[in-house]
């Protein structure tokens, strides 16, 4: 995702992928603490949502990357 957001440029792209993967991992957290009263594990939700959107983003690279 960040390679998407930034381009093939690696002097921004590594800080990039820090600072996304940093953020979906918070962001994840605080939704398993204030979905329901019991604490969902953090694994559960980022694999939940993490999956499909690395799926989406596998099936449409995969159509350039194939020609």
């Amino acid at each position: 995702m960040a390679r998407i957001l930034i381009g093939p440029d690696h002097q921004f792209s590594l800080p990039m992928s820090m600072l996304v993967g940093g953020s979906f991992v918070m962001l994840m957290d605080n939704l398993a603490r204030s979905l329901i009263s019991a604490e969902i594990p953090i694994s559960i939700l980022t694999a939940a949502i993490g999956t499909p959107v690395f799926a989406y983003l596998l099936i449409k690279g995969r159509g350039s990357a194939w020609k």
